[in-house]
């Protein structure tokens, strides 16, 4: 039988259990956290999501963004820094995109409804989409124009331990923030068994990378606004200022390009992994109900969500009204894993060769 049109789930969350798919074996012990589906809340319909750490990670940059950037605002007025004012725009950029991130994550945690069976969970890169692009429009555009600026019409700077004294506070505040995104991709990372920096890259949630990302950038922009300031006040001359400020620019295009390039792929749709994929066909296929599958798709639908449909032979031969009850018993089952929002199930014919 040709498989009905998929169904959601999510991928293995590696911040809930060690084996996020253990309840397809032994349903009894799915985490307690999760309790299972509403008997009259089809397991086809995205469940209800709920906040994470990762919601700590944006406020904790969103306070240290915005603290850092009045400061640096300061600093460049009374400094005439040209690579201080870089900094003030690309954290003034980091603290919008903060907001935009929280927007992302709220908005994405709704529940499913009629017109949306698939919840909101894409609203996640929607968001973080527009905090990439203003990161790329405001931050990296800023700070290259005004640094081509300053190269042709060169300004002294002054006061240059207010501009030092800035810059330390705002390597310990994006220090702070860094070392809780870090934190919480290093724990991710090792449950997934990934390096910290592939899983960043790769994870389906949008607010841990443009965080980690962001934060990593302004650590860069710190030491090269520092190198900046420190050239123009050993030489007198304003250019090794003017050249950092446009070497911030482009360190911010380069994290904001990637972070586009990432949420368009989660918007039109990023296949599970093959790790993951191999993980979801070896417990179906240990389900007792399961004799074979012939037919599995997982794609994601938000952070840590994913798409999942699966054409299976059911053992034993069995009326039609029993069968429609197993299938309904296989996406209920699926549906109390932590890691897993929804899913569908139909019948393999005969013919359909195994996974």
């Amino acid at each position: 039988m040709a498989p009905a049109e998929p169904g959601p789930s999510r991928e293995p969350d590696p911040t809930t259990a060690p084996d996020p798919f253990e309840a397809f074996t032994h349903p009894a012990e799915a985490e307690p956290g999760a309790p299972p589906p509403q008997p009259g809340v089809s397991p086809r319909v995205v469940q209800d999501t709920h906040g994470g750490e990762s919601t700590v990670t944006v406020i904790i940059a969103f306070a240290a963004n915005a603290f850092v950037a009045v400061a640096k605002s300061g600093a460049a007025v009374v400094t005439g820094s040209a690579s201080m004012l870089a900094e003030a725009v690309h954290s003034w950029a980091d603290t919008g995109n903060e907001i935009f991130l929280l927007v992302a994550d709220r908005r994405s945690r709704r529940p499913a409804d009629r017109e949306h069976p698939l919840g909101f969970g894409r609203e996640a890169y929607v968001w973080s989409m527009f905090a990439a692009i203003g990161l790329f429009a405001v931050g990296a555009g800023v700070s290259i124009t005004h640094g081509i600026q300053e190269l042709v019409h060169p300004e002294p700077a002054s006061d240059f331990g207010v501009a030092y004294a800035v810059l330390g506070l705002a390597l310990v505040l994006e220090g702070f923030s860094f070392l809780q995104a870090s934190r919480q991709a290093r724990a991710e990372a090792k449950k997934a068994e990934h390096d910290v920096l592939h899983h960043v890259l790769v994870t389906s949630d949008p607010t841990l990378r443009a965080v980690f990302a962001e934060d990593a950038a302004a650590l860069v922009g710190l030491v090269v606004a520092f190198s900046g300031v420190l050239a123009h006040q050993l030489t007198g001359s304003p250019v090794p200022d003017a050249v950092g400020s446009i070497v911030v620019g482009v360190v911010l295009a380069v994290v904001s390009l990637v972070l586009v390039d990432r949420n368009r792929r989660f918007l039109v749709g990023e296949a599970a992994r093959p790790e993951t994929r191999a993980a979801v066909l070896a417990h179906l296929v240990s389900m007792p109900q399961v004799e074979r599958v012939t037919y599995l798709r997982l794609e994601y639908v938000g952070p840590r969500s994913l798409y999942l449909v699966a054409s299976v032979d059911l053992s034993g031969n069995e009326p039609e009204e029993t069968v429609a009850r197993r299938l309904d018993d296989l996406e209920r089952t699926a549906t109390r894993v932590p890691a897993v929002a929804g899913a569908v199930f139909t019948v393999s014919t005969p013919e359909e060769p195994s996974l």
